[in-house]
């Protein structure tokens, strides 16, 4: 019998946070080891990124922004409850703390993403692939319903739920590291119902909150996939998403969102994952494992018969397979 088939999209995610980032990204995507660019529309090198773009003719999303830098739409009703009083987003905590206290006004969060999703067409001259989020605010509560409003006003169909099978059991992530990828996976689960309501979709599997930075290696990919195959019959063709973040190190000042690089973007973990992806044995693990590489469009339209991801996909892969 044939071993599952895996059909995956690997997604960079920041592209337009600095050019020596952007440069890092598009080799990887011109050596075939990334297939898909999420694009920060705040970011400093927004504009020579959508060049990019079209020049090499990426596949090309929206990393809709509300936890880093300035905003991309003027506040029309005076201050606004994304921003921190020094006028910029209150960051990847901040944001999530003043969610849960409901101190963001959703309206809010509306507006700024719509603002962003004019300024993506604006850059890009086209509609995104699919729309995600930067941090994965994307999936907060409260924050998803208005997300999957917007995305279905806007005619965007795929979005990215960062649902990852046994993060909370990868060892080798720190603790603090390892309670923010359950939170993101908790919420992920609780966006699915907003999400299939308004007729959004993703992938049936999505790796990539256990293999961040210097996390990632062939082994912890191949073994993330792995285990998103756990229970799958032989022969299906599932769909999965990497998430993924190479680059060349950020030198400041250059790069961000308006404050400058964070420490993550001028470290060596972006270039380590560059170099993982980009290195032949990856692509030998993938081909023996029977991982094939795809943009993005390519799995918008399914043959018939397969599954299309949905609230029911992912319940197969919440629960135990059926005896």
């Amino acid at each position: 019998m044939a071993r599952p088939r895996v059909r995956l999209v690997v997604t960079a995610d920041d592209f337009g946070y600095c050019p020596r980032r952007d440069e890092g990204i598009v080799e990887a995507f011109l050596a075939g080891a990334v297939t898909s660019v999420s694009l920060l529309v705040n970011g400093a090198a927004a504009e020579s990124a959508a060049e990019l773009a079209r020049r090499h003719r990426i596949p090309t999303g929206l990393h809709a922004n509300l936890s880093e830098g300035r905003p991309v739409g003027p506040a029309r009703y005076g201050p606004s409850s994304l921003l921190s009083p020094d006028g910029f987003f209150r960051g990847k905590m901040g944001f999530r703390e003043a969610v849960a206290a409901g101190d963001v006004a959703l309206s809010q969060v509306r507006e700024e993403l719509e603002a962003q999703l004019r300024r993506f067409r604006e850059l890009v001259g086209r509609d995104p692939t699919h729309v995600d989020g930067h941090q994965h605010v994307h999936v907060l509560p409260g924050v998803c319903q208005v997300f999957a409003e917007a995305l279905q006003a806007d005619g965007v169909r795929f979005t990215r739920l960062p649902l990852e099978r046994g993060v909370g059991g990868c060892a080798w992530l720190e603790a603090p590291a390892r309670a923010f990828a359950c939170a993101v996976e908790r919420d992920a689960q609780a966006a699915v119902g907003p999400f299939s309501s308004h007729g959004l979709r993703w992938t049936d599997a999505f790796v990539g909150l256990s293999t961040c930075g210097r996390h990632m290696s062939v082994h912890r990919v191949s073994g993330a996939l792995a285990r998103a195959m756990e229970g799958i019959p032989e022969g299906h063709d599932l769909t999965a998403e990497l998430m993924a973040h190479p680059g060349y190190p950020s030198v400041p000042p250059a790069g961000g969102c308006g404050e400058g690089p964070d420490a993550f973007s001028c470290s060596w973990e972006r270039l380590h994952e560059l170099r993982v992806l980009t290195a032949p044995t990856l692509r030998a693990r993938f081909a023996q494992d029977g991982v094939q590489l795809c943009a993005r469009d390519d799995l918008h339209s399914k043959t018939p018969g397969e599954v299309v991801p949905s609230q029911a996909t992912v319940q197969a892969f919440l629960e135990p397979p059926l005896p």
